[in-house]
Order: structure tokens, then C-alpha cells, then sequence
């Protein structure tokens, strides 16, 4: 089997290692000529045998728009088209449009697993025409982890619906990583509690919490204790507000998602002005004092 990759960074690049190892014959493009096969997307169509199969592997937005639009004028009938990215679902309805005007068929495709897929496999959730997916199979194949393949791939539903999967997998994912953030927190401000990368390594077997993401923490606490080389600005994906958006489209209640992604707003202030508004408004109704800087949380007493 032969298809075209389009974007080789992290994810991509990845992908390409892992599908050339299964035995796939991989034709790569990038911005990056240092990585590229080809100099371009016409010449990366030109090496492929039709009916082709390009997966695009490029950031969300006008990047992987642009790049659906310019394989739509480059494909033929018959072609397919898997977008890997991080699209919103949405987008998805305007790419499949975009090429079935063309012949040229579309499926989406979720993907987790970020640098440990190589290794390990990528989770994949698909969206589009079961005649599609399956044609794509032998890719998906090589690119899930190892084992049943129903615990590491799905055919969601239709176009769009791999990335909604994907998108609530990481609304999920961001409540998930708060709790053990928050859990960190308590304990390091404890001061009976003498080993808190310990407490958290002990969690990793025979417990209910245990999992990939408290294994990782766990690595980054034997990294760096105390997380002393980092700062606590923690970006997000849009997937994380995609996924209240939709909550409130559908009047779906998600207290924790959505205290998750306002956590990582909250990362991004210096001095909250939310929270001066507060203490000015403590002092004007009660008295209470106001000071210039308070205490980090556990870095000392919080008493007057």
C-alpha cells in the first residue's frame, strides 16, 4: 500500500515512522524541505498510485483548509482524503463538500496518542462512509496499538464524527488532568506528607485513579520535583472550548470540563482582576484587609 502524508512535524513525522515500519510505503510533504519527500503537493499526487489516499496532518483552521482546497483541485474521482488534525467537526461538513464537488471522497480521523504514538500506537476515532473507512483500514491498522482492534480505533459515525469523539476525549482529558493537579496541590501543601512524588507513584498500580496520564505525571515529578524549571501557563487546544460549546448546544451539565478549561484561563493572569475585584469588594462591605500579594497556595498560612 502506498499513500501520500501531508505535514511531518511532531504528530506527522511520527505517523510516517510508524506506517513505513508496518510496511507501508509512505510519500511525505512539509513546508520543511529537510523532512519532505517532494517539493510540493502536486508532485507528492504525481508519486502516488490512483486511486489515491492522502492523509493531511497540519493544524486546524485556514492551514488544513487551504490544503483541502488545493488536493481538491489536484485529486481525481475516486481519490480519498483523511484530515488527522485537530479540526472542529464542523469544519469537517465544509471539507467533504469542498472534494465531493471534485469525486473526491473524505473521512476524519481523532487522533491521541501525541510523541508516545510511535511507540506505543494512536487511539483513532473516525468519522464518514463505512466504504471509506474500510478502504483506509490497512492505515488505521498500522497506526492503532497493538491488540484488539476495537480498543484502540472506532468508526464513530458519520463525517465529523471522529473529531467530535476526539474533541470530547479531550474535554474529558482536561477535568482528568485538573484533579491530579489539584490532588499535587494539597499535597505539597501539607506539611506531614514528606514524599509527594512517592504518594503519587504508589497510585500507579492496584488503584482506581491509576492511569497513562497519573504514570506521566509521576515522570515529570522524578524529572523536575516540585516542577521548579516550568511556569504554570498552561495553554489550550480549542478542543477543550469546543466541547463546553457543544455542552451547552445540547444542555449537556459539565461542572468539571468547564471548571478545567477556566482553570487554564486562570493560569494566564498574573494577578487576576476577577480576584482584586473581590478583595476591593470584601473591603468595602466588610472591612477585611487588602494586601499587595497574598500567599501561593501551600506556600504558607493563609491565617490573619
Amino acid at each position: 500500500m502506498h499513500i501520500g502524508m501531508i505535514g511531518l512535524g511532531r504528530m506527522g513525522g511520527n505517523m510516517y515512522k510508524r506506517l513505513t515500519e508496518a510496511g507501508i510505503k509512505v510519500t511525505g510533504y512539509d513546508r520543511d524541505p529537510a523532512v519532505s519527500d517532494v517539493a510540493s503537493v502536486k508532485e507528492l499526487v504525481e508519486a502516488l498510485p490512483a486511486p489515491r489516499i492522502v492523509w493531511v496532518m497540519v493544524p486546524s483552521g485556514d492551514i488544513t483548509r487551504n490544503t483541502v482546497e488545493e488536493l481538491g483541485n489536484l485529486l481525481s474521482e475516486g481519490d480519498l482524503v483523511i484530515e488527522g488534525g485537530n479540526s472542529r467537526f464542523s469544519d469537517d461538513f465544509e471539507h467533504a463538500k469542498t472534494l465531493a464537488a471534485k469525486g473526491v471522497e473524505y473521512v476524519d480521523c481523532g487522533v491521541s496518542g501525541g510523541v508516545w504514538g510511535l511507540k506505543n500506537g494512536y487511539g483513532l476515532m473516525v468519522g464518514g462512509d463505512a466504504k471509506n473507512v474500510e478502504r483506509a483500514m490497512p492505515v488505521f491498522d498500522a497506526l492503532r496499538p497493538e491488540g484488539p482492534r476495537e480498543e484502540g480505533f472506532v468508526h464513530a459515525g458519520e463525517i465529523g464524527a471522529g473529531h467530535y469523539a476526539k474533541m470530547v476525549h479531550n474535554g474529558i482529558e482536561y477535568g482528568l488532568m485538573q484533579a491530579y493537579a489539584e490532588g499535587y496541590e494539597l499535597l505539597a501543601a501539607k506539611d506531614i506528607v514528606k514524599d509527594v512524588t512517592g504518594s503519587f507513584k504508589a497510585w500507579t498500580r492496584g488503584t482506581v485513579v491509576r492511569s497513562w496520564l497519573l504514570d506521566l505525571l509521576v515522570k515529570g515529578l522524578e524529572e523536575d520535583p516540585g516542577f521548579s524549571q516550568i511556569t504554570g501557563y498552561v495553554n489550550d487546544s480549542g478542543e477543550g472550548r469546543w466541547t463546553i460549546e457543544e455542552c451547552i448546544a445540547n444542555a449537556v451539565p459539565a461542572p468539571v470540563m468547564t471548571a478545567a478549561l477556566y482553570a487554564r484561563f486562570t493560569s494566564r493572569q498574573e494577578d487576576s482582576p476577577a480576584m482584586k475585584a473581590v478583595a476591593a469588594l470584601r473591603n468595602q462591605f466588610g472591612g477585611h484587609a487588602t494586601t499587595a500579594a497574598g500567599p501561593t497556595s501551600g506556600a504558607g498560612s493563609t491565617q490573619k
